[in-house]
């Protein structure tokens, strides 16, 4: 393969990272001929880097080239094997998906996937939230042994909006909520004008890997008529997730 071709393909798979794309349009988007990202797209899935949706339809990043990526530094592995399912719930939901983990006493935003249309919410990845602030937070509490999370609720709590709660004998209710429900909704208690909804990755041994989270202007989400059906929703892709790393 030529060096030109190798400059090709790679603006192929930048253009594929975020989210999938049909071939025309994708050669729109690099500015090549129809016919070459045909070729190009061809070769990349004989090598696992690109994956078609379905026979004519779009193409994603494949597995392979993800878990190339997943080597490269600590996290990226669970980014890795993450991302193909934002993408999925992101086009489900129609709203931002992302991934965070637990930090001490935070949530960290490892990667997120961003939803087309007018109104967005800016993206949170490398940022962090007190970690009783958020859905994906509390989902990651609710696995807690009873002393650590004592432990946690014993120290100062603090409030990054008016709506965060912050009366440890509540939270320790609304865990006990969550942990019969599998997922955590959040309004406006993280970010001022955010809702969202989490649900915890966790492994075989009951370890949680992380969270996978849903988040988009209150204005809009969620539908409140829908709120337990898109929590099944996430926990359902949780725990497919949970499933590459149980293998």
């Amino acid at each position: 393969m030529s060096v030109q071709s190798i400059e090709r393909a790679f603006s192929l798979l930048r253009a594929l990272a975020v989210g999938p794309v049909g071939v025309t349009d994708l050669a729109e988007r690099v500015d090549l001929p129809k016919s070459t990202v045909a070729r190009l797209l061809a070769a990349l899935e004989m090598e696992g880097a690109v994956s078609q949706i379905e026979a004519g339809g779009e193409y994603r990043l494949g597995e392979g080239l993800l878990d190339i990526a997943g080597a490269t530094q600590p996290g990226r592995n669970l980014v890795a094997t993450v991302r193909p399912h934002l993408i999925e719930l992101t086009d489900f939901f129609g709203e931002t998906a992302g991934l965070s983990i637990e930090s001490e006493r935070d949530v960290y935003y490892l990667d997120h996937v961003e939803a087309q249309g007018d109104v967005q919410v800016r993206s949170w990845t490398g940022d962090t939230l007190p970690i009783h602030s958020v859905p994906s937070g509390l989902c990651m509490m609710a696995h807690w042994p009873a002393n650590k999370l004592a432990n946690y609720l014993e120290a100062p709590l603090e409030s990054p909006t008016a709506y965060t709660l912050t009366n440890a004998d509540e939270i320790g209710e609304r865990i006990g909520t969550i942990q019969s429900l599998g997922y955590a909704w959040g309004y406006e208690e993280g970010v001022d004008g955010i809702n969202s909804v989490a649900a915890p990755i966790v492994l075989a041994d009951g370890t949680v890997e992380g969270a996978v989270h849903i988040h988009g202007p209150a204005f809009r989400f969620p539908n409140p008529d829908r709120t337990h059906d898109l929590g099944v929703r996430l926990v359902t892709a949780a725990a497919t997730i949970a499933e590459h790393f149980n293998d």
